[in-house]
């Protein structure tokens, strides 16, 4: 085999992709997740693609007593920038309860590129590979995870509490945890639903 050849099992990478779930933080159970796991995850991240080589992702990662505080701001600011009459509480209250069952929140965001040669939207996109990388290696390790883009956790009041510049973006909050209950099932349509070729 050439040195530029890889070799992977892609039947075990194919398994992986599809053993992916989204699994929400009322399903988690209160064991930590050990730093080495969160630093593995956040590496992987880092192995995304990226346009230009811009590196756009930032990632602010939340657990133990400082949960509190996190719950406490995103609940401020949901309050402030919803008005009254679209105001729910059951959302307020399953932000808190979220970022308060999860061991790990981080929160996702977008730093843009300052010479703006490479677009908004690929720059959006590169961060979203990244979450996927994230995502599959949680999985890997056998932790639940969930990429939430609550409006708290997307707003300008958020990206200006995380020290974003102007034209940043928050993109969110990917909660990380380990499951409590066996691992949900998922399936899939026949790919002829979503796709055609022409020879």
């Amino acid at each position: 085999m050439a040195n530029n050849e890889c070799s992977f099992d892609t039947d075990m990478v194919s398994r992986l992709i599809r053993k992916r779930r989204t699994i929400k933080p009322n399903a988690y159970d209160d064991r930590p997740v050990p730093n080495a796991i969160i630093e593995k995850i956040i590496e992987n991240a880092h192995w995304a693609p990226t346009h230009g080589q811009t590196f756009p992702w930032r990632f602010f990662v939340c657990c133990g007593d400082a949960r509190k505080n996190l719950a406490n701001t995103l609940c401020d600011i949901y309050r402030m920038i919803t008005p009254k009459d679209l105001f729910k509480e059951k959302k307020y209250t399953g932000l808190r309860q979220n970022v308060l069952a999860a061991p790990v929140t981080i929160s996702i965001a977008m730093k843009r590129d300052e010479t703006g040669k490479i677009q908004e939207i690929d720059e959006v996109m590169a961060v979203g590979c990244a979450v996927q990388n994230m995502h599959l290696t949680a999985t890997a390790y056998g932790l639940g995870g969930f990429w939430s883009t609550h409006s708290a956790a997307t707003s300008r009041r958020y990206c200006d509490h995380l020290g974003l510049n102007q034209g940043d973006k928050a993109l969110g909050l990917f909660f990380i945890g380990y499951p409590k209950s066996p691992w949900p099932l998922g399936k899939r349509g026949p790919i002829t639903e979503v796709a055609c070729w022409e020879d």
